[in-house]
């Protein structure tokens, strides 16, 4: 069994930065492929990004490349998403997710979730 907590999320202007933090307990935190993903008011959950077991891999939702950085801390057992230039279309729940193997595009297969933080971007 894992454990995910999300922190970091909040409300910020546009243009502005956010880093969310993702704890992980319980397995080996450094078994798992490791992702983010998110959820808007009435719209589906999208992916967001996501990094390899080991750290050396990673993926990116177009709509983010560039702005976000995936990263993890395995001797921490956390897992990060920076953010820069925030735009008020990056408004939502942030969801960290577990996985052997390979995360998914779709989030099906996703092996462990976390309950979620909010990232508010104002215009």
């Amino acid at each position: 069994q894992v454990q995910l907590v999300e922190s970091g999320g909040g409300l910020v202007q546009a243009g502005g930065s956010l880093r969310l933090s993702c704890a992980a307990s319980g397995r080996t935190f450094g078994s798992f492929a490791m992702g983010w993903f998110r959820q808007a008011i009435g719209k589906e959950r999208e992916f967001v990004a996501a990094i390899n077991w080991n750290g050396d891999s990673t993926r990116y939702a177009d709509s983010v490349k560039g702005r976000f950085t995936i990263s993890r801390d395995v001797a921490e057992n956390t897992l990060y998403l920076h953010m820069n230039s925030l735009k008020p279309e990056d408004t939502a729940e942030y969801y960290c997710a577990a996985a052997l193997g390979v995360i998914p595009y779709s989030g099906q297969g996703v092996d462990y979730w976390g309950k979620g933080t909010l990232v508010t971007v104002s215009s």
